[in-house]
């Protein structure tokens, strides 16, 4: 038997062994798991005060002062369906997200002042340009984010802060500002998004993708004395984060 004819019979028997990978076709369905990281681009507007009840008239604003978001990591889940060979549907989801707001410019000193948590839903069209047999899969797509906050929760430092600044402006007795909430409105934007499948196995693969998000809310703290409502500081907060993941993908 010709060296030649063995490694024919070789090659033959190895290129039948190993799995066969197609092109994403119309019908498809992928599901990608792993994990993911927010890391917030933020800025805000500088805060301003206006007075309710005993307060009521007190306005005032607080050039030089603003906010920061941290980053946070959870586990993300993306799927896309694909509704022809190119295009497809995709999805974003994860875990809740939770930040811890601080204190900035002006107010950087002053550490911790909230947390809030949040989910990031978002619908994008995907691109997929390769048209052949090949494990790599790039794409590219552009859609819409909604992101919903919740559990928003101050901290004493926060109340301490406002107590300050209505003692120093107001005349107000020490400790008459003795709590707070906050709410921060919810956020639609614009979402781009770049990644990639490398498939292992006909229904198996890698994936690494990045989006960014054009997410902006406007944040309001309500000052309390006792129960009682005696301001409200307002600033509008610009996040637009990157979210990178990687992680396991399957195809259905």
């Amino acid at each position: 038997m010709s060296r030649a004819f063995t490694l024919s019979a070789l090659a033959a028997g190895l290129l039948a062994m190993a799995p066969v990978v197609q092109a994403y076709e119309a019908g498809d369905f992928m599901v990608r798991i792993g994990p993911a990281h927010v890391a917030p681009d933020d800025s805000s507007s500088d805060l301003a005060f206006a007075g309710k009840g005993p307060l009521a008239g007190q306005d005032l604003a607080l050039p030089g002062t603003g906010v920061a978001v941290d980053s946070n990591n959870q586990l993300g889940i993306t799927a896309t369906y694909m509704v022809t060979s190119h295009i497809g549907i995709g999805v974003l989801g994860a875990t809740p997200f939770k930040h811890n707001i601080s204190g900035a410019d002006g107010l950087e000193g002053f550490g911790k002042l909230a947390e809030t948590k949040h989910l990031p839903p978002t619908l994008t069209l995907q691109y997929f340009p390769m048209d052949s047999a090949s494990r790599l899969q790039p794409y590219a797509g552009v859609g819409v984010n909604y992101t919903t906050f919740f559990e928003e929760k101050t901290t004493g430092t926060l109340n301490t802060v406002i107590d300050s600044v209505a003692q120093a402006n107001f005349g107000t007795p020490a400790g008459t500002v003795d709590g707070s909430k906050l709410d921060l409105d919810d956020s639609v934007g614009v979402a781009l998004e770049l990644g990639v499948d490398y498939m292992l196995s006909e229904n198996f693969g890698l994936n690494a993708a990045i989006w960014w998000v054009d997410l902006e809310t406007d944040a309001t703290i309500t000052a309390l004395a006792g129960d009682v409502e005696v301001g409200e500081i307002t600033t509008e907060v610009e996040i637009d984060p990157m979210v990178y993941m990687a992680g396991f993908i399957y195809r259905f």
